[in-house]
C-alpha cells in the first residue's frame, strides 16, 4: 500500500488555526513567488504537513520551517529530516527566536488565529527579509491594502504600506483548503520599501496609530484628549478635527517623526 498523502497523515487542529492548502494552482503561485526572490535563505511559517515545504526544498536553498504543532513537527522531521538544507524550529512564530544572518524569503499559509501578530513581528522586530509571500483571511488582506476613507483602513494598513509594496496575488475560496474555513483567503506579496521607517520609528508609529484609531468615530483631538492638546497635533501635521481614517500613510510617518522630536514624553522609552 502506498503511503497516505501528507495531509491525510496530519489531523488539523482548531487550536492551531490549521487549514491546509490543497489548491495546486495556489500552491504553485505561493512557491513560485517565494522562490523568485534572490534571498539566500527561505523561512516557512506554519508548514503543517509540508505541502509547500517539499517544493521549496527542491530549490536547494537552506530552509527553516517554524511550526507550533508537535504532531506536524514530527511528520516534517520524518519526511525531510535527512535533507541537509532542512532546519526545523518548533515553537510560536510570534516569539520564537529566529537565526540571525542573511535575508530571508518568507512564505507562509499563516494560521488564521495568529496571522496579524506574526506579521506585526516580521514588520517591527528587525527580521531580515527580502520578500514575503503570505496567506491571510481575505478580511485581513483587505485591511493590509486598505485606503484612506474606507472601513478596511487602519493601523495595519499604514504600517504595512509604509514598510512594503503590497500586491494581492490570488484570492481563494474555502474549497482550496482542508478543512474548509468559513471565510475566503488571499495571498499577499510584500516587497520592502527603500524608504521604510526605521525600527524605532515603526514602534512609535504603532503607538500613535493605536491611540489615533482607538475610537474610529471620534476626531483625533478627542482620541488624544489628556495626552496632547489639539494645537500640538496640528503643529505636527495632524488636523485635530479629522478622524484618523482619512489620513494617508506618509502623513502618519511625518507626524510620528515630529512627535518623537518635539513630544518625546508621549512615547515609552522602548520607542526612543
Amino acid at each position: 500500500m502506498p503511503d497516505p498523502s501528507p495531509i491525510a497523515r496530519l489531523r488539523p487542529k482548531k487550536a492551531f488555526g490549521q487549514n491546509f492548502l490543497v489548491n495546486e494552482g495556489a500552491i504553485a503561485t505561493l512557491v513560485g513567488a517565494a522562490l523568485a526572490s534572490g534571498a539566500p535563505r527561505l523561512l516557512e511559517i506554519g508548514p503543517g504537513p509540508g505541502i509547500l515545504t517539499e517544493r521549496l526544498l527542491a530549490d536547494g536553498r537552506p530552509l527553516w520551517a517554524v511550526d507550533l504543532d508537535p504532531e506536524a513537527c514530527e511528520l516534517l522531521q520524518s519526511r525531510f529530516g535527512d535533507r541537509p538544507q532542512f532546519h526545523l524550529l518548533q515553537g510560536d512564530a510570534v516569539r520564537l527566536p529566529l537565526p540571525e544572518g542573511e535575508p530571508w524569503s518568507v512564505i507562509g499559509n499563516l494560521p488564521y488565529n495568529a496571522a496579524t501578530p506574526i506579521l506585526a513581528r516580521l514588520l517591527t522586530e528587525g527580521v531580515a527579509w527580502e520578500r514575503m509571500v503570505l496567506m491571510f483571511q481575505l478580511e485581513v488582506a483587505q485591511k493590509l491594502m486598505g485606503v484612506p476613507g474606507t472601513k478596511a483602513y487602519g493601523p495595519l494598513s499604514v504600517l504595512a504600506q509604509l514598510c512594503a509594496r503590497l500586491t494581492r496575488l490570488v484570492k481563494l475560496g474555502p474549497g482550496s483548503f482542508r478543512p474548509a474555513p468559513k471565510v475566503d483567503s488571499a495571498v499577499v506579496l510584500f516587497e520592502p520599501r527603500k524608504d521604510a521607517p526605521s525600527l524605532p520609528e515603526r514602534k512609535a508609529l504603532l503607538q500613535v496609530l493605536h491611540r489615533s484609531f482607538a475610537h474610529r468615530r471620534k476626531t483625533l483631538a478627542n482620541n488624544w484628549q489628556g495626552v496632547l492638546p489639539a494645537e500640538a497635533l496640528t503643529s505636527v501635521g495632524l488636523a485635530s478635527a479629522f478622524r484618523a481614517e482619512v489620513i494617508a500613510p506618509p502623513t502618519w510617518l511625518d507626524a510620528t517623526r515630529s512627535l518623537i522630536l518635539h513630544h518625546p514624553e508621549v512615547f515609552p522609552s522602548s520607542c526612543q
